[in-house]
C-alpha cells in the first residue's frame, strides 16, 4: 500500500448526509494508524462525540464550525488542523454551500467512536 488512490477507496457505511472513506487501516487494525476522508454535505453536524485516543482533524475544502471541550464554538476553514486530545468530546459541523472535506488520523488501528448525549 505504498499509493492510495482515493478515487479507488469505496465508501464505508457512515450517518446520514456524510460519507466517509478509510484511506490508511482495515477492519482488522493492520496498521498502527487509521487516516479517512470524511466529506460532509452542507448543514450536516457529527454527533457529540469522543475517541479513547488523539485525533487530529484537517479542513480540506469547504467552511464550518467546531465545538471541543474548553473552548467556545469556533469558524473551520481549509488549512486548519483540530487536534482532539484523548477523551475530550467535540463535535463539528458543514457551513454554507459546499461540502465540507476533512482527512482525519485517529491514532489507533480502529476507528472507535463513542457517543454521548447533547
Amino acid at each position: 500500500m505504498p499509493v492510495v488512490v482515493h478515487d479507488d477507496v469505496s465508501f464505508d457505511p457512515f450517518n446520514a448526509g456524510a460519507t466517509y472513506q478509510t484511506v490508511v487501516g482495515d477492519a482488522a487494525g493492520s496498521t498502527p494508524f487509521r487516516l479517512g476522508i470524511q466529506t460532509s454535505s452542507p448543514g450536516y453536524r457529527t454527533p457529540l462525540h469522543s475517541h479513547p485516543y488523539m485525533e487530529a482533524l484537517t479542513v480540506v475544502e469547504g467552511e464550518g464550525e467546531a465545538w471541543m471541550e474548553g473552548v467556545e464554538v469556533f469558524p473551520i476553514k481549509p488549512g486548519m488542523t483540530l487536534v482532539f486530545p484523548a477523551h475530550v468530546r467535540h463535535w463539528f459541523r458543514a457551513l454554507g454551500t459546499r461540502p465540507l472535506k476533512t482527512y482525519g488520523i485517529h491514532a489507533s488501528p480502529h476507528r472507535v467512536v463513542i457517543e454521548h448525549e447533547e
